[in-house]
Order: structure tokens, then C-alpha cells, then sequence
């Protein structure tokens, strides 16, 4: 352990002794201090409320001498000694005034007092009108009033009553201070028994981890200089001289094979720190051949780093090693403080990208190559697109004259072709249409693959709205045309999301697949069209077509998504086989999948997945 940390681990437990030692004395003293406080307060109390009883004493004893006095008199005995006592009457004002001033957190006493200090001098007049009377009638009618007019017995009663309870609270409440000030000191001596035992329990324990501490610092470096020597990078530090003061194996494998041997051969961590060693110290000019570290712009960077604290990152080297090799090193540097030292240093590492710089030439040759094979490949699809359309162009010319011819021979003939000459008219009529419609497909199909996603938010739900629309039209006309009434479909269009997708090819993606759960439920009454989505744990969205048709036998779902692949006849259900391979291309396009359950004449099930990517908003679009 550094000289710092075992500082750091001094002051630590001489606070941890000081707060122990706060806890054993000064806490129950606070404690012992606050008892005594209130046991102080508590023998107070009960002190005045002794001499509170006193004083009441006192008056009662006084009005008793001064009422017998004022009797004597009144019988025509006179003496100083009476006369005295009468004079007792002017000292009951302050003694009631000192009864007040002591029961003055009283109030209810403090009305007593009020009340006793009417009636006393009510009592006071009589007593000396009692003296003075001199007929017999008239010291009677004093004397019953006197007695029964204007008693303060019952006042003074339920005063000392009072004061009398009272003083029984107050001696209780000294007794328990006295009680809890005996259990404190108790408690106080157990608990400094107790956080002298914790004291020593934690020292212990300190001393423990201080020793594990240090066992684990020493592992922790032996590990350090294990791994430092193993790295296969070259690590060295330089001071601010940019002398060496350590490197590693690796570094010194780089440089001075010569002189302090193979490092990276060495057998053990001894011998790499023995070969490492051998180049410190040792001027960073030095080493190698004495011109890979002689580059000005180099040097002024590592002083730079050292002064200004600049770091140096990547910085491109081409130097050569030991064996002669040339070499492409990245240096990287920054400035470091060593734990031992005031000065600051340089850590320098490298990395050798020989190899991958080698392999990026190679790279870029390949890139070159490839740039002109793709030139090339631009070229055939401007030459196939170009006959694309020349070859569609070329088709159509002679498919209208063909339906063109027939419709006119037809009419040409009018009543006079037979039945048989009729049906080969309209076979060639049809197969020019259908080869036509073939062609239109095709070429749908292939600029599905060329052109560019244009992507933008698309309104699923309003995209779909859309194409029902259109469907639902062409149904009407395709009634209206025959002479029938329109097929009764059930729509059921859930909420629909918005996502970032090409709008022209997610409208192809809707119109075939919804056009085909329109054409194969035609023999369902009512046909139900359900379409749904569902958000998946990853973020993306799943769209489903379900319909209630007439299915397919899944043993051929396999070719579902082919070109020119139909699983029914032409005769049952029109199509050229190109719509849901278009489906699945749009959805390639944008990183999703095309998938489809059924059974035979139980309905189809088509699915569709959007990535997460190609979600606009996460808010739903409520309709």
C-alpha cells in the first residue's frame, strides 16, 4: 500500500475513534444533563406548590384569629392583644395578591382567588360591624351572616384540593425523573460497554481488510504487470526528455531485437521485464537504427502533449523495425501521471497496421474492379430495359392487329359465320387480350425491380380505402355490363398504421392482394374480405388479407409467388400469373416477407411483414 492510501487509512480511523468517543462520553452526558434539568424543574414544582400550601395555611389561621377576635370584642372584652389581632384583616390584600402571583399559570385557580378576595371582604366588614354592635339582636343577625353569608371555606377547599393534587402529580413526576435518570446511567454504561466492544471489533476488522487490502493491491499488480507484459501492442512511457522510463515486450520486440533479445520469445515474465529493462533508460532517438524516432513533426507532437496536454490520436507512421521490415504504425499518445512521481509523462501506444493497410490497397483495387463490372451491368440493364420496351413495343403492334383483324372479320361475316367460326373469333380475340394484359404485367413486374424506392409516409388506411374503392366500381360495371346485380362483399378494414414505404408499390402490393381475395371468393354470398394488422415485438408491422374463397391445397404454396405460376385454370379464375410475385419483389425491396395459409375451398390467408425501419409514426391511425 502507497504511502498516500496508508495516510488516507490513518485519518480515517482516527475519525472513527474521535465520533466513538463523542458517543461514549459527551452523548450520555447530554442525556444525564437533560434528566437532571428536569428533575431540578420537578423538585421546583413541588417546593412552590409546598409553599403555596403554606401561604393558604397562613390565611386561613389569620381570618380564624381575626373573626375570633371580632366575637371578644363584641362581648365588651378589649385587650391590645385582640386589637392586634383585628389588624390582621389589612394584611389579607397582599397575601391574596401573592396567592395570585404564584397561580399565575392557574387560571382556573386564579378565579378562586378572585372569588375568595369578594367574599374575605365581605367577611372582613361584617366581622368589624360584629365588633361594634352593641345590641344583642344585632350582633345575632351579624354573626348568622357572618357564618352562613358569606363562607370562603369551600373556595379554600377546593383550592387546596387542587394544589393538593397537583402536588401529588409533582412529586410523582419527580420520582420517575429520579427513576429514569438511575435507568439512563444504567443504559448509558451498557452502551459504552457496548461501542467499546464495537470499537475493538472494527479496529480488528480494519486491520483485517487493511492486510487483504494489501494482499489484493499486490495481486492486483502482479496481474497488471502479467497482462502489460502479454499485450501484443507496443506500450513504452517517456518522461519529459522523451527518455524511456518502461515499455513492454512488445515494444522492445519492435525495436531492439539486437540488443536486449526476442521479447516476445522470452519464457517467462522475469525474462520480459529483463528485456524490457534493457532499454531503460534509453533516449526515444535512440532506439532502432536511431532514425525511427527522428522526426521533428513527431517529437514537437509528444512535447505538445506533455506541455499543453494535447492528445495524439492515430497519428500515421512509417518506420522500420528491427528485422529491417518497413512498417505503418499508428502512434497514439496522452499525457499520464505517474502515482510515484511529480512529473507528468507520455504514454505511448502502437499499433501496426502493415497488414490491414496492405489489405486496403488490395481492397480498393478489388473496389475498382468491381466499379467497372458494375458499369457493365448498368449497361446490359440500359440495353435490357431498352429491349424490354422495344420487345413490348414490337408485341403490341401485332396483338392489335390480330384482335384488330378478328373483330373486323367478325364483322365481316355477321350472320354468315357459323358457330364453330364464331368460337375460333373469340378464342383469338381473348388469347390476343390475355396476351396483351400478359405484357402489361411484365412490365409492371420488371420496373418493380429497377426503379428506385421514392420513400414517403403512406397512409395504409387511406391506401386501402382506395383500392376498395376501385374494386367496388369495377364489380358495378362488371354488372352493370352483364345485366346482373352487384355481388354482396362484407368489407372489414381494421385501423391501419402509417409507415415509410414507396406509395405506388405498396398500392401494387394492395391491389393484388386484395383483387385476388375479390376474384376467388366470386362463388361465396356473402364474401367476406377481413383486412388486419398487428404490431410484433420487434417493432415491425404484420398485415393480413384473409378472405373466405376458395382457398388453395397448400401442398403447392411453395409456387404461390412464382412468375407465371397459378394454382387454378384460366377458365375458372382470370390472371397471368405475375401479381403475387410482384408481391413478394415490392415487399424484398423494403426488407419485408410475403407468406399464405389455406385450405381448399375454405379460404385464403395472405401476411405481409413492414421492418420497424420503414415505421413513420408509432400512433395508430384511427379511421
Amino acid at each position: 500500500m502507497s504511502w498516500l492510501s496508508t495516510l488516507r487509512s490513518g485519518q480515517v480511523r482516527l475519525w472513527m475513534l474521535a465520533l466513538t468517543a463523542a458517543l461514549i462520553i459527551v452523548l450520555p452526558w447530554l442525556l444525564m444533563r437533560g434528566l437532571w434539568d428536569r428533575a431540578q424543574e420537578a423538585t421546583a414544582r413541588v417546593e412552590h406548590n409546598q409553599s403555596l400550601g403554606a401561604l393558604l395555611y397562613r390565611l386561613q389561621a389569620d381570618i380564624r384569629d381575626f373573626e375570633s377576635a371580632a366575637l371578644t370584642l363584641s362581648k365588651g372584652v378589649s385587650s391590645p392583644e385582640l386589637l392586634q389581632r383585628m389588624a390582621l384583616a389589612d394584611t389579607f390584600p397582599a397575601t391574596l395578591e401573592l396567592l395570585a402571583e404564584q397561580l399565575q399559570d392557574k387560571p382556573a385557580q386564579l378565579v378562586r382567588i378572585g372569588q375568595i378576595k369578594a367574599r374575605l371582604q365581605r367577611r372582613v366588614e361584617l366581622a368589624r360591624a360584629l365588633a361594634q354592635a352593641e345590641g344583642e339582636q344585632d350582633q345575632v343577625a351579624l354573626a348568622e351572616e357572618l357564618v352562613y353569608g358569606a363562607s370562603i371555606r369551600g373556595l379554600v377547599s377546593d383550592l387546596q384540593a387542587d394544589e393538593s393534587r397537583f402536588l401529588a402529580e409533582r412529586i410523582g413526576e419527580a420520582r420517575r425523573r429520579d427513576a429514569q435518570q438511575e435507568l439512563v446511567s444504567w443504559v448509558a454504561l451498557a452502551l459504552q460497554v457496548a461501542l467499546m466492544v464495537v470499537m475493538v471489533w472494527r479496529l480488528y476488522r480494519q486491520m483485517q481488510q487493511q492486510l487483504n487490502a494489501e494482499q489484493a493491491m499486490a495481486t492486483a499488480a502482479s496481474h497488471t504487470t502479467a497482462v502489460f507484459n502479454s499485450v501484443r501492442e507496443p506500450i513504452a512511457v517517456v518522461d519529459r526528455e522523451l527518455v524511456l522510463t518502461l515499455c513492454n515486450p512488445a515494444f522492445v520486440q519492435l525495436y531492439a531485437r539486437s540488443e536486449a533479445g526476442d521479447a516476445g520469445d522470452a519464457g517467462d515474465a522475469g525474462e520480459a521485464g529483463e528485456a524490457a529493462a534493457a532499454l531503460v533508460p534509453m533516449p526515444l532517438t535512440a532506439l532502432g537504427d536511431g532514425q525511427a524516432w527522428n522526426d521533428p513533426v513527431v517529437l514537437q507532437r509528444l512535447q505538445d502533449v506533455l506541455s499543453r496536454g494535447r492528445e495524439l490520436w492515430d497519428y500515421e507512421l512509417e518506420q522500420t523495425d528491427a528485422d529491417g521490415k518497413p512498417r505503418i504504425l499508428l502512434l497514439n499518445a496522452r499525457r499520464l501521471q505517474m502515482p510515484d512521481s511529480q512529473r507528468a509523462s507520455v504514454l505511448i501506444t502502437l499499433s501496426d497496421v502493415t497488414v490491414q493497410r496492405t489489405a486496403l490497397k488490395q481492397v480498393e483495387e478489388l473496389n475498382r474492379q468491381l466499379e467497372g463490372k458494375v458499369n457493365q451491368v448498368t449497361e446490359v440493364n440500359h440495353e435490357l430495359e431498352a429491349f424490354s420496351y422495344s420487345v413490348s413495343h414490337d408485341l403490341r403492334a401485332p396483338l392489335r392487329h390480330i384482335a384488330g383483324f378478328a373483330d373486323k372479320l367478325g364483322q365481316h361475316l355477321g350472320e354468315q359465320a357459323d358457330e364453330k367460326s364464331q368460337h375460333y373469333l373469340q378464342v383469338i380475340g381473348n388469347s390476343a387480350r390475355r396476351m396483351s394484359t400478359l405484357i402489361d404485367d411484365l412490365l409492371v413486374y420488371s420496373r418493380l425491380g429497377r426503379g428506385a424506392l421514392r420513400l414517403q409516409a403512406v397512409d395504409m388506411q387511406s391506401l386501402v380505402a382506395e383500392t376498395r374503392a376501385m374494386l367496388d366500381a369495377g364489380l358495378r360495371s362488371d354488372a352493370e355490363a352483364a345485366g346482373e346485380a352487384p355481388r354482396n362483399v362484407v368489407w372489414k378494414i381494421a385501423p391501419l398504421p402509417i409507415v415509410l414505404a414507396d406509395e405506388n408499390m405498396m398500392r401494387q402490393v394492395w391491389l393484388n392482394l386484395l383483387g385476388n381475395a375479390l376474384k376467388y371468393s366470386a362463388g361465396r354470398d356473402p364474401a367476406v374480405i377481413e383486412v388486419s394488422v398487428q404490431r410484433l415485438d420487434d417493432g415491425s408491422h404484420q398485415f393480413s388479407v384473409v378472405d373466405n374463397g376458395a382457398g388453395f391445397d397448400m401442398a403447392y404454396a411453395g409456387k404461390l409467388f412464382g412468375v407465371f405460376q397459378r394454382l387454378h385454370k384460366p377458365s375458372q379464375y382470370s390472371g397471368t400469373g405475375i401479381g403475387l410475385a410482384s408481391v413478394r419483389r415490392v415487399l424484398s425491396r423494403h426488407g419485408g416477407r410475403v407468406w399464405a395459409h389455406a385450405e381448399v375451398d375454405r379460404g385464403a390467408q395472405f401476411h405481409f411483414i413492414l421492418p420497424q425501419a420503414l415505421d413513420a409514426t408509432h400512433q395508430e391511425h384511427n379511421p
